[in-house]
């Protein structure tokens, strides 16, 4: 995450008052990654959907990836992913292969290092502990 997202507080969080929300599919668009990681061959999009600020801020978020280019990406925060459908297949830093399939619940901790197979052909639901990534809205 940069630090010019770390600085910005400004975002607009789901969570201004209590109730009920109901967010249907498709409300927000996923930005592309090949763009915003610079692989022109990346088959991915994310979007993140900021929830709360207070002490261990929250994200929602929409992760999709088609079969293309393999990407690596660090944790520097605790990340819980649902495969909504097909398939997200990830490679640890042991080189260990982790195949989620619709239903399955990835969990990524501080600290880890992974590889977004480019196998992988799906679509996820997440919720990260830490602020939005700008870039990533």
């Amino acid at each position: 995450m940069s630090e010019k997202t770390m600085m910005k507080t400004d975002f607009t969080y789901l969570s201004q008052e209590p109730g009920v929300q109901l967010i249907k599919a498709g409300t927000y668009p996923k930005k592309e990654l090949n763009e915003l990681l610079q692989i022109p061959a990346l088959k991915s999009q994310i979007i993140d959907v900021p929830v709360t600020k207070q002490d261990k801020p929250l994200q929602l978020g929409y992760f999709s990836m088609q079969p293309g280019e393999s990407f690596t990406f660090t944790y520097t925060y605790l990340e819980m992913k649902v495969v909504l459908n097909g398939k997200i297949v990830i490679i640890d830093d042991q080189g260990e292969k982790y195949v989620a399939e619709k239903g399955d619940v990835l969990i990524f901790t501080p600290d880890t290092t992974v590889v977004f197979d480019g196998e992988s052909d799906g679509d996820a639901v997440y919720a990260a502990h830490r602020l939005p990534e700008e870039a990533f809205m």
